[in-house]
């Protein structure tokens, strides 16, 4: 029998596999490999957390300990997230500029970018609160007559009914929350700074937030209307009840005194 000759492939085929290979192999990569943005962010967050690491090691480490566990002069700030970072730093709140009871609204120390800086450092110990989005505090988003309501319920206790403050123990308060930004107080209600409770989403879902801030937005701002005319502090019906008691009805008596002794008078004459 006749060998069957082995058929040669053409010259070419080696060729046309080989391109073959490559365009998948590159197809793969652009399909998986991150993008350009990607790459850009992710250096754009490491150099944040880097620079935040030096403002930290600077400003926070002598109290909140080298690697934000904590120490004597300040808790653990691992697990608080970036939004406790903002509200704290962006207050002016932190650094303390000397030990007590309640940290207090002053000039801030840093600009928005460092304190940016330093929430991207923070967060990275530990996951945590995130700062929110715009969206999520803007007062046109919400609902004041139902803000109103879960302030009352929630809030007054300390801040009393307009959100004016007052004193708690031992030294401590509540703050005024007149003319705060919508962000801080959003912030403030996520992470739970100080003496205040925590309402994380999960207690107090993003639109509650919203319409506690709209609430605030019409009626403790410079520019919000008082129809009533003196507000008496906002401390509600029952202090402004026994003001209206006391100086009011006593102003009346005075009043009619003295118009009583006129009267004694103008007979005696």
């Amino acid at each position: 029998m006749k060998k069957l000759s082995a058929r040669r492939r053409h010259p070419l085929a080696a060729l046309v596999v080989l391109i073959f290979a490559l365009a998948v192999t590159g197809g793969l990569y652009a399909v998986l490999a991150p993008s350009g943005e990607a790459k850009a962010e992710d250096s754009a967050q490491s150099l944040a957390i880097e620079e935040g690491k030096k403002l930290y090691d600077v400003g926070c480490s002598s109290c909140h300990g080298a690697g934000g566990q904590g120490g004597t002069g300040g808790p653990s700030l691992v697990g608080v997230g970036a939004a406790a970072v903002d509200f704290q730093v962006g207050t002016g709140r932190m650094p303390m500029a000397q030990p007590g009871p309640q940290a207090v609204v002053k000039p801030t120390v840093y600009d928005q970018a460092e304190i940016d800086q330093l929430a991207a450092y923070i967060a990275s110990l530990g996951p945590g609160p995130a700062v929110p989005e715009a969206e999520a505090y803007d007062p046109a988003g919400g609902d004041p007559a139902r803000g109103g309501e879960l302030f009352r319920t929630n809030c007054s206790q300390c801040h009393n009914y307009t959100g004016q403050g007052g004193a708690l123990t031992h030294g401590k308060f509540a703050p005024n929350l007149a003319d705060v930004n919508p962000r801080h107080i959003y912030e403030a209600m996520l992470t739970g700074p100080q003496n205040m409770p925590s309402f994380p989403d999960g207690v107090l879902p993003e639109d509650a937030k919203r319409d506690i801030i709209a609430w605030l937005d019409a009626t403790n701002t410079s520019e919000s209307p008082n129809p009533g005319g003196l507000s008496l502090g906002g401390y509600g019906p029952v202090g402004e009840g026994f003001f209206a008691w006391t100086i009011g009805i006593g102003m009346l008596i005075a009043v009619a005194v003295w118009i009583a002794a006129r009267s004694a008078k103008a007979k005696k004459s």
